[in-house]
């Protein structure tokens, strides 16, 4: 079963199951009670306590999923979705949906999908550099007075967006891209969220799979899959990166695991508030991802990892707006 972590003041598992590929974003996905079963599977066989989903994802129907599915344990899990700043179809309010209205308007539908009366997390999904953090936090601050959500999260702030907003209500955890081939979230983020008491989760842990070693060059992607637009699965970078996968694969053996659980063990040896979520979805992926928290990278190994890593040129990467070329999520900002 999986050990637990703090973001915050919520206790979770320590490594989270991300929701989105059961509805879209990652090829074709599994009907929708093989979703439900594998989802409450991920609680019941391995202690996963942490579910993460968004309003956006699939437009609105990953969340009616998710909420079909945790319904007879959601007493027992942390429940964490996003607003997305920009208008979904249905939310073109006269406000804004930028707006206090807008905001409780997103909430209230996310609630009724999920089939619940409350977040325990509630994400501002991206954070426009023209918005201000006060007036959000403000609002959220509103929210967690009323019980409709317990604590609230930013996905992608700036440092600074991240203070003023932290003054104002307290942010309880900043979801980011973090994993060996994203790792801008070192430049300042993780610091600040150190100081400040704030936990991390750590979305594409695995950088959309990538770090598993599973693909290479002549890997075709199709249809409503991410990786058919952002330029870390381009073939010459698949080809390009190969160093960074030779050197999962080498520590892997050593380490008696697979590339993506000493991906993984990097990361939860990084800082004991940082949380990965995963997406998975079939049976064997979570075996293979939640058992990367049964043992713990060694010192030898981490440092090996890091000084190994320092010299290893990444290319490609992963931004909102390429991942809006698929026409299936708008970008609101370029990350």
């Amino acid at each position: 079963m999986l050990r637990t972590r703090r973001l915050g003041k919520l206790t979770v598992s320590s490594i989270g199951l991300g929701c989105m590929g059961f509805s879209h974003g990652y090829g074709p996905t599994p009907e929708e009670t093989e979703s439900i079963r594998l989802m409450r599977l991920a609680y019941e066989e391995f202690g996963c306590t942490l579910f993460d989903t968004a309003e956006v994802y699939g437009t609105f129907a990953n969340e009616t999923l998710v909420g079909k599915a945790i319904k007879p344990i959601r007493d027992k899990i942390v429940l964490t979705t996003k607003f997305m700043p920009l208008a979904l179809p249905g939310q073109d309010y006269p406000e804004g949906k930028l707006s206090r209205k807008g905001l409780r308007s997103a909430l209230e539908g996310s609630l009724k999908r999920l089939q619940t009366d409350h977040i325990d997390l509630y994400y501002e999904h991206r954070v426009p550099i023209e918005s201000d953090p006060a007036e959000i936090a403000g609002w959220m601050g509103e929210l967690i007075a009323e019980g409709k959500i317990l604590a609230w999260g930013m996905s992608e702030p700036t440092v600074e967006q991240l203070r003023i907003a932290h003054a104002i209500t307290p942010v309880t955890s900043v979801q980011n891209e973090y994993s060996m081939m994203q790792r801008r979230a070192e430049q300042g983020m993780l610091e600040t969220c150190e100081e400040l008491g704030i936990g991390f989760e750590s979305y594409s842990p695995l950088a959309g799979g990538f770090l598993s070693g599973k693909y290479t060059a002549s890997t075709i992607f199709t249809g409503d899959d991410v990786r058919r637009v952002i330029t870390r699965f381009a073939k010459e970078n698949i080809t390009a990166n190969q160093p960074l996968l030779d050197l999962l694969e080498e520590t892997a053996k050593e380490d008696n695991a697979t590339p993506a659980q000493i991906a993984l063990r990097w990361l939860l040896k990084k800082k004991p508030w940082i949380v990965p979520i995963c997406g998975m979805r079939s049976e064997s992926r979570m075996k293979e991802n939640f058992g990367a928290d049964c043992a713990d990278l060694s010192n030898e190994s981490f440092e090996r990892l890091e000084k190994a890593l320092s010299c290893i040129k990444i290319f490609g990467d992963r931004k909102d707006s390429d991942i809006a070329k698929l026409g299936t999520v708008k970008s609101v900002c370029v990350v």
